[in-house]
């Protein structure tokens, strides 16, 4: 399960989603602003209140890593 903690206006987090997006890879897009337990829960795995949060098999990554993100969903470029 992929699950991407996000804001509607982030650039990071846009990009994020299209890179996922071109590469066929379905995810969960949960818009942070719209419900504050959202940002509790990235506050209790991180322990900052950033965006984009990307979580994969309970794997966190803050920001667009794309190297991470990459290894971890085994994406061939």
């Amino acid at each position: 399960m992929i699950r991407i903690f996000s804001t509607k206006n982030c650039p990071y987090c846009i990009t994020l989603k299209k890179f996922l997006k071109k590469h066929n890879i379905v995810f969960e897009d949960i818009d942070i602003t719209k419900d504050e337990r959202f940002q509790e829960e990235i506050f209790k795995k991180t322990g900052r209140f950033e965006a984009p949060v990307v979580e994969i098999d309970n794997e966190i990554i803050i920001g667009f890593d794309k190297e991470k993100i990459v290894k971890l969903l085994n994406i061939k470029s």
